[in-house]
C-alpha cells in the first residue's frame, strides 16, 4: 500500500542498504573478537642459591623432654642446701668427664630448687657437650624465663643453635651474651657464626625485594587488563548504538500528513 501510494505521488523507494548492514554485522563481529590473552611472564625461580658452610652442624636430638622440676614448689632452706650439694657433685662429675652423671646430678639439684636459673644453664652446658642441642635450648629457655639477664644462659643457647645450624639465632644469643658479660669463648664463636647469619639475612632481603617487585608487576598487569576490558566494552556499546540508529534512518522525510 505504501509503495503504491509513494509511486502515485512520483516518489521512489530506495533500495535496502544491504552492504551497509553486512558491513555493520562484520564490524560488530570483529569488535566481539576476544583479544589475545596477555601472556604472563613465567614466574622467576626462587630456588635458593644460598650456600652456607654447615660444617659442625649435627642432627637434632629427639629425646623426651628432661625433668624441669615443679616451679610452684615451696623451696625450704634445707632444700636449697641439698640442691647446692648436688650442684657441687655435678660440677665434680663434669670435671672428671662423666657427662651423664653430671646431667643426673644437676637434675636432682633442679628438682630440689627449680627456681634457680644457674642450675638450668649448667645442665644446658652439659647437654651441649653431649651434643643434645634441643635439650640445651629447653633448659636455657627455662633459665631465661627465671632470669632474662644471665649471660651464661644466652651463651649456651647460642652454642646449641650453632650445633643445629640456626645461624641467625646463634648470632643473636652469642652477641647478647657478650653484651651482658663479655666472654672470650662466646666472642670467638660469635665471630664464626656472624658471617653466616649476615649472609642468610642478605639472601632473605634479596628475595623479599624480588617478591615485592613481582607483586607490583602483577598489580600493574591487572590494572592494564581491567582498563583494556573497560575500553573494549565501551567500543562494543558504541557499535551497538550506531547499528541501532542505522535501522531507523531509512525514511528521512517521514510520512505525508
Amino acid at each position: 500500500f505504501f509503495s503504491v501510494l509513494l509511486k502515485s505521488m512520483g516518489g521512489t523507494i530506495p533500495p535496502a542498504p544491504a552492504n551497509a548492514s553486512t558491513e555493520e554485522t562484520s564490524k560488530g563481529k570483529a569488535e566481539e573478537q576476544p583479544e589475545e590473552p596477555v601472556k604472563s611472564p613465567e614466574p622467576e625461580s626462587e630456588e635458593s642459591d644460598l650456600e652456607i658452610d654447615n660444617e659442625g652442624v649435627i642432627e637434632p636430638d629427639s629425646d623426651d623432654p628432661q625433668e624441669m622440676g615443679d616451679e610452684n614448689v615451696e623451696v625450704t632452706e634445707e632444700m636449697m642446701d641439698q640442691a647446692n650439694e648436688k650442684k657441687i657433685e655435678a660440677i665434680n662429675a663434669l670435671s672428671e668427664g662423666d657427662l651423664q652423671k653430671a646431667v643426673d646430678l644437676f637434675t636432682d639439684a633442679i628438682k630440689l630448687n627449680p627456681c634457680l636459673a644457674i642450675l638450668y644453664a649448667k645442665r644446658a652446658s652439659v647437654f651441649v657437650k653431649l651434643q643434645k642441642p634441643n635439650a640445651a635450648i629447653r633448659d636455657c629457655d627455662r633459665a631465661i624465663k627465671i632470669n632474662p639477664d644471665s649471660a651464661q644462659t644466652y651463651k649456651w643457647r647460642g652454642k646449641a643453635h650453632r650445633l643445629l645450624g640456626h645461624w641467625e639465632e646463634a648470632a643473636h644469643d652469642l652477641a647478647l651474651a657478650c653484651k651482658l658479660d663479655y666472654d672470650e669463648d662466646a666472642s670467638a664463636m660469635l665471630k664464626e657464626v656472624q658471617p653466616r647469619a649476615q649472609k642468610i639475612a642478605e639472601h632473605r632481603r634479596k628475595y623479599e625485594r624480588k617478591r615485592e617487585e613481582k607483586e607490583i608487576k602483577e598489580r600493574m598487569e591487572r590494572v592494564k587488563k581491567a582498563r583494556e576490558e573497560h575500553e573494549r566494552a565501551q567500543r562494543e556499546e558504541e557499535a551497538r548504538r550506531q547499528a541501532g540508529g542505522a535501522q531507523f534512518g531509512g525514511f528521512p522525510g517521514g510520512f505525508p500528513g
